[in-house]
């Protein structure tokens, strides 16, 4: 099989990503120290956390494009989505806790410098670099999405690639908690009130909370073995059925190995005349088949499978 390559666009996507949010991070903590807004060191630390997740997002793509070897006979590929757990698991403690535990200090505290300037003209450049980096990450979703002839939003929701997925949930996940702080800000400094900074920083922890979640479940649904998409299942249930002297597909089970990895395995019904020399050329058409169309299928297993005495195999039957 063909070595597993990087995506480049994903590495350029995360590395954009990444160095946008380093920049950020600094100047919301200076912005946040001057005006001494909860809000505003809350959307420090979420782009601190943010940095730190294309970090270990970088990592996913790179060690999960790591050949397969004796002791890893199918490659790295899950490698990936152990990263990208940790990502979102870094982003629901540092992230979320230190907005939600901050916000509510500041109600309890009500402790504000006054000094809002710094803190309006952060939040507008950060507003306008998430800009970027979300469109890049659309972009690419938008591109790959027709290439699989499918909706950004359904491509969204069952990509394997962790990193294009992260990458848009946290930046539009930036772009709303900017405009929480900006609102918390605004209604402290018109009504005199740090209640509604505190308020906004607790609001950008829930946001925070719930990107967590949803990275979290998808990269641990893709961790346990996640088949492909229904779609695609019985795209390929199609491709085999239709080969040469298969009477009947029994079963076909497919897993996301990785961003770039599928395993198929399918036990077939051929018909009794067909020979052993018939069988492995349909095989090796079926495999031909399936990895011309679907590029990402890198192992291809079939078994050939013949019908019990006293009727055909029910598809759900266990094979014998």
């Amino acid at each position: 099989m063909a070595r597993p390559e990087v995506k480049t666009e994903s590495v350029g996507t995360v590395v954009v990503a990444g160095a946008a949010n380093l920049a950020i991070a600094v100047a919301k903590l200076v912005a946040g120290l001057i005006s001494g807004s909860a809000a505003m060191l809350s959307e420090a630390v979420h782009s601190v956390a943010d940095t730190t997740t294309e970090v270990l997002l970088y990592l996913a793509l790179r060690r999960g494009a790591r050949p397969a070897d004796a002791r890893h006979p199918f490659g790295y590929g899950k490698e990936s989505y152990v990263w990208a757990f940790l990502a979102a698991v870094f982003t629901f403690v540092a992230g979320a806790g230190f907005a939600i535990t901050h916000g509510v200090t500041t109600i309890l505290v009500h402790e504000h410098r006054n000094d809002y300037l710094a803190a309006y003209v952060v939040l507008a450049v950060s507003f306008a670099i998430e800009s970027v980096s979300l469109a890049r990450a659309v972009r690419q979703i938008r591109t790959e999405s027709l290439q699989l002839h499918t909706t950004p939003r359904r491509f969204l929701r069952l990509t394997a690639d962790p990193a294009v997925k992260a990458v848009f949930f946290e930046d539009a996940a930036a772009l709303i908690g900017l405009v929480l702080a900006a609102v918390g800000v605004a209604l402290s400094q018109l009504t005199g009130e740090e209640l509604w900074d505190g308020l906004a920083s607790i609001l950008i922890g829930v946001l925070l909370l719930v990107v967590a979640t949803v990275l979290a479940r998808s990269n641990i649904s893709l961790l346990v073995g996640r088949a492909v998409p229904e779609r695609v299942h019985r795209e390929i249930a199609g491709e085999l059925a239709g080969l040469a002297t298969v009477r009947r597909l029994d079963t076909l089970l497919t897993m996301q190995l990785g961003p770039a990895d599928v395993l198929v395995a399918a036990k077939l019904d051929f018909d009794d005349e067909a020979t052993g020399a018939t069988i492995e050329a349909v095989a090796d058409e079926a495999e031909r088949r399936l990895t011309a169309r679907y590029p990402q299928i890198r192992y291809v297993f079939l078994d050939p499978t013949g019908t019990p005495r006293g009727g055909a195999r029910r598809p759900d039957d266990p094979a014998g």
